[in-house]
């Protein structure tokens, strides 16, 4: 389901460069060995990193050898052993920890790193610093000298720097204080909401969450918006709008959430405490 709602999108499978599994059950991974032949049909060469539960590597590959596909990248993997930071770049951070699912399950808490400050423009041209591209040396916190021979520091002409964006995504999963962990101070909060709160010893009995406990675990976390996915087929119109009216008596900025929906994440200009 997931290949054929990308090719209604703008993304392409060629520029994925990697992809995190939350657990092994069949409607999160089934689709995941036809994205990655079709990532090689459209072109891409380059490598595809997965990172998911241990036995996501065995579940690719023997699709892979038995349906006979053959890629024209390299296809690596990380297997999770242990909780905490996966990956970190120069852009984004991503730490996983472990939630109650009936198999292993892991959230993952994104971090994207910090936005240097805007470009001090008006005292630039108070200060006769002539515009081009030096302005992007300026922009980059270079120490730069002048055509008239003077000599200034960019960091100098940077307003404030724009603290990173959080979001945290959860897989299937009972209530757990790893959840709250993961969505602390979150700007969004994507979590799973299985069951209405009628029905809340069946979403304990198959490892799941209610829309209540996902809007309890926003508010406990203080997250910002709290987006809820993952809705069981049985509640269809006017009672998957009652999931969200549970949700929102609990965390008023709570939304069920459906393919093909876009939200913009406005940055915190608050300071925050640095990530561990």
């Amino acid at each position: 389901g997931t290949q054929q709602q990308i090719l209604r999108t703008t993304v392409r499978p060629r520029k994925i460069e990697k992809i995190f599994i939350t657990h092994l059950h069949g409607d999160h991974i089934f689709g995941l060995p036809g994205l990655i032949s079709s990532r090689s049909f459209q072109g891409g060469d380059d490598p595809l990193t997965i990172y998911g539960p241990k036995g996501i590597e065995e579940f690719v590959r023997v699709s892979l050898k038995v349906s006979d596909s053959r890629l024209k990248y390299p296809l690596e993997f990380h297997e999770i052993e242990q909780e905490g930071l996966l990956f970190k770049d120069d852009k984004f951070q991503v730490t996983c920890l472990a939630l109650d699912h009936r198999i292993n399950c892991y959230g993952y808490r994104i971090l994207e790193a910090d936005h240097p400050g805007e470009l001090q423009v008006d005292r630039l041209n108070q200060e006769n610093i002539p515009s081009g591209p030096i302005y992007g040396k300026i922009k980059a916190g270079q120490v730069v000298t002048l055509p008239d021979g003077r000599l200034i520091n960019g960091k100098d002409y940077l307003g404030p720097a724009q603290r990173g964006r959080i979001i945290t995504i959860l897989g299937d999963t009972r209530v757990h204080p790893n959840s709250v962990k993961l969505a602390l101070d979150a700007d969004v909060l994507i979590h799973e909401c299985t069951s209405k709160k009628a029905d809340s010893k069946m979403a304990k009995d198959y490892f799941h969450s209610t829309s209540r406990q996902a809007a309890q675990t926003a508010l406990t976390a203080q997250v910002k918006k709290l987006y809820l996915t993952h809705i069981s087929a049985r509640y269809l119109g006017k009672e998957a709008q009652q999931l969200e009216k549970e949700a929102q008596a609990v965390f008023p900025n709570s939304t069920v959430v459906k393919d093909f929906d876009c939200f913009d994440i406005p940055f915190n200009k608050k300071e925050r405490s640095e990530e561990k």
